[in-house]
């Protein structure tokens, strides 16, 4: 059965790797487009293949055709139209980060629960065959006791300090109250904590952090470097920024028993090499790039969720946690305190 998909927001991303990617998925069929803007919408719509556009939340979900929606909205907009498709019936995959506070996650984790819908976010790298083996390998005790998980992502261009203020559609970005208090921790930052949540299966406890911004004068950064303590007891290190040319942007995971390396294969699409060397696997393995691949097997994954009557690998709960862990790096960074999270009042 084909999964009907609407999208919510016509920009950058979504025109660029979303809709293309998922055109490619199997089971899928592009349905319609929504933008404030009504040109816009059917702009984006005859350029990716949708049927139909609108300018009316309302109309997209009263649509019978829409089983799902794609929020890549304004950060602030993410809760409340993650609720209004749950009381539509929609399921949702929202783009990172799903929600500006804990308390905003709760009420659209379980405003989809309450309605029997799907809640899957937008973190693709779970779908990077790299990360998947990492996590099996780690699982399986290739490394031994986890001691140290090392994330680093970053862009910039040399001779530059910083990156020129972002204009139009992406605007919004520039305004601590609709971007949620962190730019590029908002940006590039929760990908590698789902990254090492995912690929260790431990959640982070414990931050401290460091940045360029946070203040008065600055408030939004573009420079973030974070101590962490996991649930499991391994150490770890992220580094995010947007100042940051010629950056290697890789995780390494150190065990008992030896390492692994992503290589280059942190940024959102397929890229990079799997390094692994320990007592017991010593392989290299490379992937070609590919920049739709991963939200084409993240829309697939979602779909078979719906169909299956299971969990994204990606859900809201997973969501919520680095939620969790970027408010905490905001705390610590404007206090200057080490910050400890809280358990999550989830059933």
């Amino acid at each position: 059965m084909a999964i009907g998909w609407a999208f919510i927001g016509t920009g950058r991303y979504p025109d660029r790797a979303g809709a293309p990617g998922m055109a490619l998925a199997e089971d899928t069929e592009l349905i319609a487009t929504y933008s404030r803007d009504m040109g816009r919408a059917q702009e984006f719509a005859g350029k990716h293949g949708f049927l139909t556009a609108y300018d009316s939340l309302e109309d997209v979900f009263s649509d019978s055709r829409v089983d799902a929606v794609f929020i890549a909205s304004p950060n602030h907009l993410h809760g409340p139209y993650t609720k209004m498709a749950a009381q539509a019936g929609k399921h949702v995959l929202v783009e990172k980060p799903m929600s500006l506070t804990v308390d905003e996650g709760l009420d659209m984790v379980n405003a989809c629960k309450s309605h029997g819908v799907k809640l899957g976010v937008g973190f693709q790298l779970r779908y990077h065959p790299g990360h998947m083996e990492a996590r099996r390998l780690i699982r399986e005790g290739a490394l031994g006791a986890i001691v140290l998980a090392q994330a680093q992502l970053g862009a910039g261009t040399r001779g530059e300090l910083s990156r020129a203020p972002r204009t139009g559609l992406s605007e919004w970005w520039e305004h601590p109250d609709m971007i949620g208090g962190a730019s590029t921790m908002m940006g590039t930052g929760v990908h590698a904590i789902d990254s090492l949540h995912f690929i260790l299966g431990q959640t982070v406890t414990e931050v401290s952090a460091v940045t360029d911004g946070q203040t008065t004068e600055k408030p939004l950064e573009s420079l973030v470097a974070m101590c962490l303590r996991f649930s499991g007891g391994a150490i770890g290190m992220m580094c995010c920024s947007s100042r940051l040319p010629d950056s290697k942007n890789d995780v390494t995971i150190y065990g008992s028993d030896g390492r692994i390396v992503l290589k280059d294969a942190s940024r959102p699409a397929l890229a990079g090499d799997l390094e692994v060397t320990s007592e017991t696997v010593n392989t290299t393995v490379s992937y070609e790039p590919d920049p739709l691949a991963l939200f084409t097997w993240q829309t697939e994954a979602f779909n078979k969720a719906i169909q299956m009557d299971e969990d994204p690998p990606a859900s809201g709960v997973d969501g919520l946690k680095v939620v969790q862990v970027t408010l905490a790096m905001i705390e610590s960074a404007s206090t200057g305190r080490t910050v400890k999270l809280e358990s999550l009042p989830i059933a």
